[in-house]
Formats: structure tokens, C-alpha cells, sequence
């Protein structure tokens, strides 16, 4: 177990959980997404147009953390050796859905956040995309 590989998961890691607290909780990136919305649209969306868009970008951000997090994990199993193993892609998925399982419920105590196992499939959702967007690199860019 080689620490360059593993630190930029575990750093990863810490950015998660950091982005669990309460300065980014829903209440806190609306005013600044808001203010990024209407920079790009150059007027205020409808109040249900906004909460659509705020809830969407919130849920894409939950795929890609994730989904980042599940690359580097497979990156931090797989170490020195090139090719792909189904092994390692499923341990990095599980690995990414004991953290988010862990992040959800540190959520529960946090008063302006909700932990939700619907997150957790979602997390858990884009630790498996990076892992089926690996093996499709891997079968196209190195034929194993």
C-alpha cells in the first residue's frame, strides 16, 4: 500500500466531508448559485425554476465527487500494476459507498443538512460510472 496513491483519495475524502458542513449546505450555495444564474442568464429565474436548477446542480455534484472519488480509490487499489481487474473496480465502489454511507449519516447532525440513502445510491452511483468510464479506457486506449 503505496501512500502516493492512496493521499489523493483520502484527501478527497477530507474534501467530502468538508463540503458536508454547514457552509454548504442548500440554504448557504443557493444565493451564490443565484447570483451565477443570473450573471449567465442575465435576469432571475422563477423561484420554482430556481429551486429545480439549484436541486439538479446539487445531485450532478454528488455524481461527480463521487465519481472522482471512485477513480481515485480504483487508482489507489490498482497502485503500480496497469491493467484493470473487476476486483479492484468493485472494492473502490464499496470503499466510495461506505464513505458516502458515513458522510450521509455525519449529515444527520449537521441542523441545516439531511442525510438521505438516496444520496447514497446516488454516490454510490458515480463511484460505478467512473469505474465503467475505467474499463472502457481501458479496453479502447490499451486492448486489455
Amino acid at each position: 500500500m503505496r501512500a502516493r496513491y492512496w493521499l489523493p483519495a483520502g484527501l478527497w475524502i477530507c474534501i467530502i466531508f468538508l463540503a458536508s458542513t454547514d457552509p454548504f449546505s442548500a440554504t448557504n450555495t443557493a444565493p451564490w448559485l443565484e447570483t451565477v444564474l443570473r450573471t449567465i442568464a442575465g435576469h432571475a429565474l422563477a423561484p420554482e425554476e430556481f429551486q429545480r436548477v439549484h436541486f439538479i446542480v446539487r445531485k450532478c455534484a454528488h455524481l461527480t465527487e463521487y465519481g472522482i472519488l471512485g477513480a481515485l480509490l480504483f487508482r489507489a487499489i490498482r497502485g503500480d500494476r496497469l491493467q484493470w481487474n473487476i476486483r479492484w473496480s468493485a472494492m473502490a465502489v464499496l470503499i466510495a459507498a461506505m464513505v458516502s454511507s458515513i458522510d450521509e449519516w455525519h449529515q444527520t447532525f449537521v441542523p441545516s443538512r439531511t442525510g438521505t440513502v438516496k444520496d447514497v445510491i446516488l454516490d454510490t452511483a458515480g463511484a460505478t460510472l467512473a469505474q465503467i468510464l475505467i474499463r472502457i479506457a481501458q479496453v479502447l486506449f490499451f486492448k486489455t
